[in-house]
């Protein structure tokens, strides 16, 4: 019974550990797009952006609190920053 109770209260915590590290996050300021683009090809965007510069390769993710942390970086003021 004990391990039972044991291994019930570790699935417990196991799900709702994410949730609290998510809700911790900051969005990260990166130096320049390469340093972007490593982990997002596509760049980062605010939701419902579209971008104007024309075709891209990649799509863009989207995210109000990243692209606000690198707004420095969209260089055409698209809502879009370091579309590829």
């Amino acid at each position: 019974m004990k391990t039972v109770v044991s291994v019930m209260l570790l699935l417990c915590l196991l799900s709702v550990t994410p949730l609290l590290i998510h809700a911790g996050e900051r969005a990260t300021t990166y130096k320049n797009c390469t340093e972007l683009q490593k982990f997002y090809k596509g760049g980062v965007a605010r939701v419902g952006a579209t971008n104007v510069g024309g075709k891209t390769k990649y799509k863009p993710f989207y995210s109000n609190a990243l692209y606000s942390a690198n707004i420095k970086s969209d260089r055409d003021k698209d809502g879009v920053a370091c579309e590829r």
